[in-house]
Parts: structure tokens; sequence; C-alpha cells
């Protein structure tokens, strides 16, 4: 049994996103929820909201059972490119530099441990 959950328009650069997303891809989730709380990054924030809805949403799918993140492993977690806002800065001589500022859409999706006993 696998749950997804995902975050759009994050407001951090995919790069910088994959940084963070690249520690916890195929670990338990309750270590991934130990690396997060003790990365320095800000983007493991968001990751770790995102995280904790993924398995909440893999708890409604149990029909409300309560499922521990022992027994949850990371599937899949990955980082696509949103949408990037264009910002003009002033530049010498009356000219124009232009800015993107990037987001993110992050991604995760949870699922049972084939050696767990959740399912029993």
């Amino acid at each position: 049994m696998e749950a997804r959950a995902l975050k759009k328009h994050i407001r951090s650069s995919p790069r910088k996103m994959r940084l963070v997303v690249d520690l916890i891809r195929g670990k338990n989730a309750a270590e991934a929820f130990s690396i997060l709380r003790f990365t320095s990054k800000h983007a493991a924030k968001d990751c770790e909201m995102v995280l904790r809805s993924a398995i909440a949403n893999m708890s409604n799918h149990e029909d409300g059972k309560k499922v521990r993140p022992e027994d949850l492993y990371i599937k899949e977690v990955y980082v696509n490119e949103g949408v990037a806002m264009k910002r003009i800065q002033p530049a010498p001589m009356g000219r124009a530099y232009r800015i993107k500022k990037r987001s993110n859409h992050l991604t995760i999706v949870v699922a049972t441990n084939p050696n767990s006993n959740l399912g029993a």
C-alpha cells in the first residue's frame, strides 16, 4: 500500500530543495523525520510538513487505522520546477536586469515496508 502527498509553489529554488530531498530518499519514515529535524536548511521544514501529510494520507487509506512511521519507508521523492516569478532590478545607466524568483513542487510517496506486519 502506498500514499502520496505533494505541495506546490514552494518559494525555494528546486536545486536547494533537491539537496534536502536527496538526504531522505529510500529511508525509513521515522529516520527521515530525525534527519529533517536536524538539517539546517530552510527547505527541510517544507519537506517535513509534506512527509507528515503523506503519512496522514496513508492513515486515511488504511480506514483510519493508526500508522506508525517505523512501518513506512519513502518509496519516491522528487522535486519538479514550478513557475518562476519575473522581477526587474535596476541596473547602471538606466538599464534593468531580469531576476527569476524560482519555485518548486515537492512530491513524496510513502509505502509500507514489505517485512512489516502492517497488513496483517
